[in-house]
């Protein structure tokens, strides 16, 4: 704790005083101040700044990056919003209350043709990719709601039972044993599957209450995500046009090589921090494995030092750009360490284990 305090970034050691210290240690004064500091973090004006009137960044909502097909040119809505909340920015603030409204639109399935957004030039000759569209959306912007604390209004719980219903459809149907089919040289995903997504994951992730009422649910999922995922390559066939997939899961996702290092870290430590939530780290071989191996990284002071360690790690899948780095500039050794430090301890925290604080 007091490594984070001194080298780590406004947003970091915000977030070590307001989720991993026990309450009656946290300074209500540091903590005020942070928050007014974080108004003016360079990782926050940023992305403000891009922010239109209606709510929405680069003109899209569920962007990764740039994409020359869809016209997208930089990270969408969901990610920008939950970036901003993953950088410690409440949910009273004006741009996430902005955004907010527009979630909610989604989340009644308006029909207006301007909510299509990235997909609705491509929309206008594919109808099933208005129907494809409308679900990813609505799906993504519940989970970011949910993330934003918002767990109990009533369109975000309606949102995760819709969710519920589909995916309980899938697990218990033959599509969930074969969840991709072969057609001509490749291999699609299965017509009739739904299979999870990581945001109907980080949806019932980010809903204790919610997920206890499910609970029966909860342990199928949590089944069908321990299972290894096909290693063959598919795609997804919407109409007649066919989409990379990017946020399906059919199987365990993360990875590690021979000496239990995840391929993906910055995935890696937001896809545990999900089990955490769920209760299911623990019951997880490649999780457990990955975080044993992190831990070893650690030194005495519980500080991540990786060795070799130049830059941010990078994450392939993009996945993971609204929550990895936090730290705003890899210049610093101490930066570069303080982003995996401080979700080791979070993750501690999640997992309710015994802390010891230094």
């Amino acid at each position: 704790m007091t490594w984070l305090r001194t080298h780590a970034s406004t947003p970091i050691r915000l977030r070590t005083l307001t989720e991993i210290l026990p309450p009656e240690a946290v300074d209500r004064e540091e903590v005020a101040a942070l928050r007014s500091e974080l108004l003016q973090y360079k990782g926050v004006t940023e992305i403000i700044k891009k922010q239109r009137s209606n709510g929405v960044w680069a003109s899209n909502i569920l962007g990764l990056g740039e994409s020359k097909s869809l016209g997208i040119k930089d990270i969408g809505t969901v990610s920008q919003y939950r970036r901003l909340l993953e950088l410690g920015v409440p949910v009273t603030d004006g741009a996430v209350q902005l955004t907010n409204r527009l979630f909610y639109r989604l989340l009644s399935r308006d029909m207006d043709p301007k909510l299509l957004f990235e997909y609705q030039k491509a929309a206008k000759t594919n109808p099933d990719l208005v129907i494809w569209a409308r679900a990813s959306m609505h799906e993504a912007a519940a989970a970011a709601l949910a993330h934003a604390g918002l767990v109990e209004d009533p369109r975000v719980r309606g949102a995760a039972q819709h969710v519920v219903d589909a995916l309980s459809h899938f697990l218990k149907s033959d599509a969930a044993t074969k969840p991709t089919v072969k057609k001509g040289m490749r291999h699609i995903l299965n017509p009739d599957a739904h299979p999870p997504s990581i945001y109907s994951v980080a949806l019932l992730a980010y809903m204790p209450n919610f997920q206890r009422e499910q609970a029966s649910f909860i342990e199928l999922l949590q089944q069908f995500l321990a299972q290894p995922a096909p290693k063959k390559s598919f795609v997804v066939l919407v109409g007649k046009k066919s989409y990379k997939p990017t946020t399906q899961i059919l199987g365990d996702p993360l990875q590690n090589d021979s000496a239990g290092r995840p391929k993906d870290l910055p995935f890696a430590l937001h896809w545990m921090e999900l089990l955490a939530r769920l209760n299911w780290l623990r019951a997880s071989p490649s999780a457990q494995r990955a975080l044993a191996r992190l831990l070893k990284d650690c030194d005495a002071e519980g500080v991540w030092t990786a060795k070799g360690l130049r830059s941010f790690p990078k994450s392939p899948a993009g996945l993971t750009r609204f929550t990895f780095p936090l730290e705003h500039s890899d210049k610093k050794q101490e930066a570069r360490r303080a982003d995996v430090t401080f979700r080791l301890a979070h993750l501690a925290k999640l997992m309710g284990l015994e802390l010891e604080y230094r």
